[in-house]
């Protein structure tokens, strides 16, 4: 990553109010953190415009054998900087990246005990974090608890999804006010997790807020290393109390020495549609060390022998008459996917521990990761591909079982180096709360959250060895993404939401993919796997039954299906559905074969959160621009403005759109598509179908 670096020594990033009270201003000054220690507590608020956005709450950890830091503050001392670099990604959204924010670094005793605060204000949101160092005066350095406050108000609402649940984030989302996060609420209005008693109260981040005076945030945290995953307990009157998931004594964070947190972060916007820009996330992480090379790291779309399992039900994981995962069918869909300059293919089931009841509980048949199903010829399969400019895309799913996977991992790694795989899918599919299986030294078995340290600690092992096999990683049910993969550029992408999976089998419901861009994305890209063409008639009852499941729908259109490539950004994009769907439409096909992954530039066109939004996007190799727009269950006719093109150029442009007889219930899979000549100075309107969409393909001349 090519850097520029300069300083920006600012006059005034500090104000006082008193001698207890101090203030720090974004580099644009709108912003402001009020860091107070009345009382002896150490408390901040936030201010944007002279409006509240967090109001005054408090601040501090507590560590093993009774040491308080939450008290009997006092600041001794406080550094500050202003920074300013444009940094550009590799694999990026955007061609550069403005980091630029003031610093304050507050030196604290709570008695005579040393704590650091770490604090960045960024012109879209603020972000700090605790460091803890070494110090005669503390013996343990195991956090009990951390008291982390976002004091909002009680008539914000929030759109969530519980934590503490059974099945990690793959959750549709609820928009009720702050106070109202339960699993009691969460089922009265979404899905019955009212049995699933384990655990508390709680969000996961990021949580999308919507404030009462009209200003939005998102709170999530960036840099999570060696540490427990946070969650947001309400507390009543609108207030937020970090949460951390505990090890199976109850301790939340196991440390050797110094205490370092993950930096928690507040996004704050003016518009929802301000919060799709906030690189906040990705700057507060670290560029890759620079000796290793991950020059070899490269995007891509992808096809795969998947849907024909998790949705069409027609192929079987397992070893069968209908074994999804064999010779005769992968090469068909090798000879498909290199066809149409696609560059790899997702093969699922290839390996031994498959059987009919593989899912969902953790403690199944162990998975070999080195050991090939009999109707699956690996070495010859690769080289197969390799002569087709195909990659196999590895498969471990580990059925939620860590150290069977751990014990495996360096020589599953091997071997798929040496069969010239480029990328894995991982999955962890264990959906039962608090149920990731970890076995101590003497042979003690003990039931971990699946977000907490110990899953913390394992997807950065994964992560790490398989850079030393020049091997991208794609994790389905993954811890949440704060920015990683900005360290670690092989993290290529990752699920971490309720996909498109979950269509192949029940529901999303229509809007769950408007709420997405405004939560789950905010973090980062997702293998949300879109691109289904045959949206109904699709599921057999079972493989071979010849019965369709009339009730199976993926709420959807096509033309909205094509969309999804630009709304839902993904260095790996997937094409999902089967090659015989896609040749029933192979004009509409065509754009998906054309869109990009890398980008140079994105603009929010309009958006408004669960109802609709509309993004363009510039190619990074080309001066073509792509624009995407996707509406809820209500049809929509949005004026298109292309003053974001060049002036002075004319451009093609290719409209894939629903048409006024399309419904994503009714008639899903009509569409049409029409072509314009356009320049900066061109409008038009664009017609969206209940639950539709549309996709532009706008090319230079």
């Amino acid at each position: 990553m090519k850097k520029l670096f300069y300083l920006l020594f600012a006059v005034f990033i500090f104000g006082c109010n008193t001698n207890k009270e101090m203030i720090i201003f974004s580099p644009d000054y709108k912003i402001q953190v009020f860091i107070s220690t009345e009382n002896n507590e150490l408390t901040y608020s936030i201010k944007k415009n002279e409006k509240s956005v967090i109001k005054t709450s408090r601040l501090g950890i507590i560590l093993e054998e009774g040491i308080d830091l939450t008290k009997k503050f006092k600041i001794v001392n406080f550094k500050n900087r202003s920074h300013s670099e444009k940094w550009y990604p590799k694999i990026r959204e955007v061609k550069e990246i403005l980091n630029e924010y003031n610093e304050a670094i507050f030196e604290i005793l709570s008695e005579n005990k040393k704590l650091f605060l770490e604090l960045r204000l960024f012109n879209d949101g603020v972000a700090f974090r605790y460091i803890i160092p070494n110090q005669k005066s503390i013996k343990k350095y195991d956090v009990i608890d951390e008291i982390t406050e976002f004091n909002l108000s009680e008539n914000d609402s929030a759109w969530w999804n519980p934590a503490f649940s059974y099945r990690r984030y793959e959750f549709l989302y609820a928009n009720t006010k702050i106070d109202d996060i339960s699993k009691k609420k969460y089922s009265e209005l979404v899905e019955d997790i009212s049995y699933d008693s384990i655990g508390i109260d709680a969000a996961q981040t990021p949580l999308t807020i919507k404030k009462n005076n009209g200003i939005f945030l998102s709170i999530h945290e960036a840099k999570l290393v060696d540490y427990s995953s946070m969650t947001l307990a309400p507390r009543g009157n609108g207030k937020l109390e970090c949460e951390l998931y505990p090890w199976s004594d109850g301790i939340k964070v196991k440390l050797k020495d110094k205490v370092k947190t993950p930096w928690r972060t507040i996004q704050i916007a003016d518009s929802s549609g301000e919060l799709l820009n906030s690189n906040i996330i990705l700057n507060l992480n670290d560029d890759p060390d620079e000796k290793t090379d991950y020059s070899w790291v490269k995007t891509g779309k992808y096809m795969g022998v998947w849907w024909e399992m998790i949705g069409t039900n027609e192929s079987t994981w397992w070893p069968s008459k209908y074994h999804g995962a064999n010779n005769k069918k992968i090469k068909n869909y090798i000879d498909f996917a290199s066809k149409n300059g696609f560059d790899g293919l997702l093969v699922e089931g290839w390996n031994e521990g498959w059987y009919p009841e593989w899912c969902c509980k953790g403690d199944g048949i162990p998975f070999s990761f080195t050991k090939s199903l009999n109707d699956f010829n690996f070495k010859k399969l690769s080289k197969y591909s390799s002569q087709k400019n195909i990659s196999i895309v590895g498969h471990h799913e580990t059925g939620g079982q860590i150290q069977n996977y751990e014990n495996q991992l360096e020589e599953a790694f091997k071997l798929y180096q040496m069969m010239g795989v480029k990328y894995i899918k991982t999955g962890y599919v264990n959906d039962v709360s608090k149920n990731i299986k970890r076995i101590d030294i003497n042979g003690n078995i003990h039931r971990e959250w699946h977000h907490g340290q110990y899953m913390i600690n394992h997807f950065k092992k994964v992560i790490s060895l398989a850079a030393k096999y020049q091997l991208s990683i794609i994790t389905h049910e993954p811890i949440k993404d704060t920015g990683l993969r900005r360290t670690y550029p092989n993290y290529i992408s990752r699920e971490g939401a309720k996909g498109q999976e979950f269509n192949g089998f029940s529901s999303n419901g229509v809007n769950h993919i408007l709420d997405l861009p405004f939560t789950r994305l905010l973090s980062g890209p997702m293998d949300y796997t879109p691109g289904i063409f045959q949206l109904n008639n699709f599921r057999y009852t079972q493989p071979g039954s010849g019965v369709i499941d009339k009730n199976a729908i993926v709420p959807s259109t096509i033309a909205k299906e094509l969309s999804l490539y630009i709304i839902i950004y993904s260095p790996m994009q997937m094409a999902a559905d089967l090659p015989k769907h896609y040749k029933k439409h192979m004009e509409a096909f065509e754009f998906i074969k054309n869109v990009p992954v890398n980008w140079d530039d994105k603009i929010i066109l309009n958006s408004k959160i669960s109802e609709y939004l509309t993004i363009a996007r510039k190619d990074s190799k080309s001066e073509n621009w792509y624009v995407g727009g996707i509406t809820d269950e209500k049809p929509r006719e949005f004026e298109l403005d292309f003053s974001f093109l060049d002036p002075d150029a004319e451009y093609d442009a290719k409209i894939y759109s629903d048409t006024e007889n399309t419904h994503w219930k009714n008639n899903p899979m009509e569409y049409k598509i029409s072509s314009k000549t356009i320049n900066a100075k061109s409008k038009f309107d664009i017609y969206l179908a209940p639950g539709g969409g549309f996709a532009i393909e706008i090319v230079k001349k």
